[in-house]
């Protein structure tokens, strides 16, 4: 797996919108920590200008703004200033060649998913973390603080209390995944994530719990499950149930039964998703992962 140069102080990176639009004023102080805390030169992209209905400018617009960065070989990362959706709208266009040949880090989660997966796919690390449209929100610390670790090099060690519904065990394996909706919608594309004998982890949000369950099953058929080296499940917030029938299970019983049949570990309440301590997770990255009755350690190796 090819891992882009850590970044310095100095260093020049960028900021775009990949997907939803977004108001400027919300990157205030996302762009102010970079700048002024970190240390950051920082490019703005046009598509934090843009805006074309729910998207943060045409698939053409967005595409051009993320494909001169990629090609830029002075920019060493590139952050999407937040999510939403349209990311795999894009990707298929973009021109890779300069990137293989001066790889950077690419930073975001939710439906940044996408593009972590097709870079998995193509041999490059990438960081699933917090946006510059969330570095001001309270209880961020963590995120941030991570995120900045890894993207300076840093040793990423974490540890969390136990949960009931964990299943022990120690494993390793390349870390691969991210928000459940987007690793179901990638399944038969050119991003589709290869999961044999990887530490998978996933999170969703403002899903309904028969919804939730049908991207488990598809999951499972599509044999995503069954040889994993391990499971780490993230923040599920704000689901939803059925307004009349209830569905019967929460999400930790829904996942639980999903790779019940199988024999790794499983952790559950993972500090990664759409919350404030969403901690920053390399993808493409191996790492040890130990599941006890004690507590859950994911340790990246460095």
């Amino acid at each position: 797996m090819k891992r882009p140069p850590f970044l310095q102080t100095g260093d020049r990176v960028g900021v775009l919108a990949m997907a939803s639009q977004l108001s400027y004023s919300t990157l205030e102080e996302g762009l102010r920590i970079l700048r002024e805390d970190w240390k950051l030169e920082v490019i703005e992209g046009a598509t934090l200008h843009t805006s074309y209905h729910q998207f943060a400018g045409t698939d053409e617009e967005r595409q051009r703004d993320l494909q001169q960065m990629l090609d830029d070989a002075s920019i060493k990362a590139i952050f999407s200033a937040r999510g939403g959706y349209g990311s795999s709208r894009i990707i298929d266009g973009l021109n890779f060649r300069r990137f293989r040949k001066y790889p950077k880090w690419i930073v975001g989660f939710s439906d940044i998913t996408a593009v972590h997966c097709h870079l998995e796919r193509m041999g490059f690390e990438s960081l699933h973390a917090t946006m510059p449209k969330l570095f001001g929100q309270e209880g961020a610390e963590n995120a941030l603080q991570t995120l900045k670790e890894a993207l300076w090099g840093e040793e990423l060690v974490y540890e969390i209390p136990a949960h009931s519904f964990n299943r022990p065990g120690i494993t390793q394996g390349t870390v691969v995944g991210g928000n459940l909706c987007l690793l179901a919608h990638l399944l038969g594309s050119r991003s589709e994530i290869d999961t044999r004998h990887k530490i998978l982890f996933m999170e969703d949000v403002e899903e309904y719990y028969y919804n939730l369950d049908r991207m488990m099953v598809q999951l499972k058929r599509a044999g995503k499950l069954a040889q994993l080296a391990g499971l780490v499940v993230g923040q599920f917030t704000d689901l939803k149930d059925n307004d009349t029938s209830s569905f019967g299970k929460n999400h930790y019983e829904i996942i639980a039964e999903q790779v019940a049949a199988y024999d790794y570990p499983v952790c559950f309440d993972f500090p990664v998703g759409h919350v404030a301590d969403n901690r920053a997770m390399i993808v493409g990255r191996e790492a040890r992962f130990s599941v006890t009755s004690e507590n859950v350690q994911l340790h990246f190796s460095n």
